[in-house]
């Protein structure tokens, strides 16, 4: 079973830079997208032998996910279920007999953490539904977390402390969620791999010198780890100012 997850930043925009023929080519059961920036019926996308499902923001142009997928869901759900977080279209939830696919974007903290303590709660409510999921059945989590969660996972550390994305906060929740019965898939199998990432700022030809943070995730429930066959970051495809990242499982649908 092939899973990719993608920040497109604006889908309209990453549509005009090769996203059908990147979806084409990776072939996967499970298409997740974040920050598609699209209301219902602002694109018509053809997908043969994908159900497509969709949570749009009620701001315009503003976050949204969305989930492609090859096998029909028992159920679809949207939201983490707390009224005051689920306004932005940040997490979808689809239930298979045997696993939980959760796609999320997280929502991030601002210049000068201005909004930390909605991430903060965010944190906690996504960590509640999270679990109580994984306690009925095993858990793929995935999506743009916000979070570069140790210092091997951006480029820029020291300069970087306490800024949105790298600060003791939000590290603090990742690692929370970690110790509640979940594995960061990939960092699970490059223990230590370097210069490995998954965004790169648009600034400073930031990507060209591989100046980036790795943000993407793949979190699955620990009793997974057993099941996990590869995990990837396709840092060769372009379209955005992330990469896909891929997990694959022997899991099945």
């Amino acid at each position: 079973m092939k899973l990719i997850s993608w920040n497109v930043n604006g889908l309209r925009a990453c549509m005009g830079k090769g996203f059908a023929e990147t979806f084409a080519a990776l072939d996967a059961d499970f298409f997740s997208l974040q920050e598609t920036k699209m209301q219902p019926g602002q694109l018509e996308l053809e997908l043969p032998g994908y159900q497509q499902f969709w949570y749009s923001a009620e701001k315009k142009g503003y976050s949204g996910t969305a989930v492609f997928t090859k096998h029909p869901p028992l159920s679809v759900s949207y939201g983490v279920g707390v009224e005051a977080l689920d306004h932005e279209g940040r997490l979808i939830t689809l239930e298979y007999p045997s696993f939980f696919l959760v796609t999320c974007y997280t929502p991030n903290a601002q210049d000068g953490l201005k909004r930390i303590d909605f991430r903060m709660t965010w944190e906690d409510a996504l960590r509640a539904y999270l679990q109580g999921l994984d306690a009925r059945k095993p858990v793929v989590y995935c999506g743009d977390l916000n979070v570069a969660h140790q210092e091997i996972d951006l480029k820029n550390p020291k300069t970087n402390r306490g800024n949105a994305g790298f600060s003791d906060e939000e590290r603090g929740k990742f690692s929370e969620l970690l110790a509640a019965g979940f594995t960061d898939s990939w960092r699970f199998q490059h223990p230590d791999a370097v210069d490995q990432y998954s965004w790169w700022s648009y600034r400073f030809r930031a990507r060209e010198k591989n100046v980036g943070w790795r943000i993407d995730y793949f979190v699955i429930s620990d009793r997974l780890r057993e099941k996990l066959i590869s995990t990837d970051i396709h840092q060769e495809i372009f379209g955005s100012d992330h990469c896909p990242v891929e997990l694959q499982l022997d899991l099945t649908v």
